[in-house]
């Protein structure tokens, strides 16, 4: 049982820049990927008085540490040491986050995933902790080939789960592999709900020309590839045209270009580093929302389509399929099948909903209740508690 108030530290990648009305410091950071999901959260503690949270945040181009407050949220930017992060294994920013949180005595402390160490650090200090999965490395690792810093991170998270004792994770594919592979810490689920302005957007589809979308990170893991392979392969055919949101990368941008036609890259708009409602606008007049990702715990992206209104072509990989619902409110195939994936584009053309843009009314009432912020806060308070009474 929850005894407030309740003292939490966050230990996060929190993309405090991202936030509106902050210190001149901080908005001169660049951007990071913006984790919507921790800032839709963190919205919701704000709103319970019987909850104080500090996030403990580490950032290279600062000149020194700072804290500053927001709607009654502490915010500690810690300045980073660069390489020397990883060189010490995250045991340089376990020292200096330690020295925060004895300061702050905090009653739990919240590692957000393994990608920055900070599940590996909290195993580290004196304090309950709870470990949220971010991305499943673990899992990806077995899927696809993994870059070298990913591989890394797949071995802090492995190490990381051993030493856990309350995790959380989003979609039912991601209890069931914890459960399988990692039997000691007791998972809780805890989806992580989308921005809430997802799912008061008023949809405008735009069918003619058909208007795809994609959002997230450009890379062979989101594939993005397929994306550009299947409407090539339908450009003849189909009259269309793609917006891609996703953070900047001119160098595979590029090989992107290369790799299509002159036809269908002229189709084609980029854009970057959007605010949480500026995405929102962008979903308010494509026909559907394309994702073969070829391994993705839960992505977000699919999320804030789903609870827009928005259909989804997606493949049928980790948590998706407990958010598509095939011919309710989008189309699934085979993660990695190309030609799956255009038959699935064609058909989802063709269907009489998402063709005009549309899904199930009924289906969007129950995956927007899925994933609202109420009952994602609900099950994190519940992780919370489930910790705190764990004997010491």
């Amino acid at each position: 049982m929850l005894t407030p108030p309740l003292t939490v530290a966050w230990i996060s990648d929190f993309p405090i820049e991202w936030l509106p009305d902050i210190p001149e410091t901080v908005r001169a950071l660049p951007r990071r990927p913006p984790a919507t999901w921790q800032m839709v959260l963190l919205a919701e503690f704000e709103k319970n008085p019987a909850i104080r949270t500090h996030v403990i945040v580490l950032r290279g181009p600062i000149a020194q540490d700072f804290s500053f407050v927001r709607n009654g949220t502490t915010f500690h930017v810690l300045k980073a040491k660069g390489k020397l992060r990883l060189a010490t294994y995250f045991w340089l920013d376990t020292l200096r986050i330690r020295r925060v949180c004895q300061r702050l005595q905090p009653d739990l402390v919240h590692a957000w995933g393994s990608e920055k160490g900070a599940a590996l650090i909290a195993s580290r200090l004196r304090w309950p902790y709870v470990m949220t999965i971010q991305g499943l490395f673990t899992w990806y690792q077995q899927k696809i080939e993994l870059a070298p810093y990913d591989r890394f991170v797949a071995m802090v998270e492995r190490i990381s789960l051993k030493r856990a004792r309350v995790v959380t994770t989003e979609s039912n594919f991601a209890v069931q592999f914890l459960a399988e592979n990692f039997p000691g810490p007791k998972i809780h689920q805890a989806e992580h709900a989308p921005n809430g302005v997802f799912r008061h957007l008023v949809r405008r589809p735009q069918t003619a020309p058909i208007q795809f979308l994609t959002v997230g990170w450009l890379g062979h893991r989101k594939g993005t590839d397929m994306i550009f392979a299947a409407l090539d392969r339908l450009s003849p055919q189909l009259d269309f045209r793609l917006k891609v949101i996703s953070g900047p990368s001119s160098e595979y941008i590029e090989s992107l270009r290369r790799s299509v036609s002159a036809q269908t890259w002229e189709r084609v708009e980029f854009k970057h580093h959007l605010l949480p409602h500026e995405v929102a606008v962008e979903l308010e007049t494509p026909t559907m929302l394309l994702m073969p990702t070829r391994a993705d715990t839960s992505p977000n992206a699919v999320k804030e389509a789903v609870v827009a209104g928005l259909p989804v072509v997606a493949a049928a990989v980790g948590g998706i399929p407990d958010y598509v619902v095939p011919g309710k409110n989008g189309l699934l195939f085979p993660p990695g099948d190309l030609e799956a994936f255009i038959q699935s584009i064609q058909a989802a053309c063709a269907h009489p909903l998402f063709g005009c843009g549309r899904v199930d009314p009924a289906t969007l009432a129950v995956q927007r209740e899925y994933l609202s912020p109420e009952l994602m806060a609900k099950n994190f308070l519940a992780a919370y508690a489930t910790a705190l009474s764990m004997p010491r």
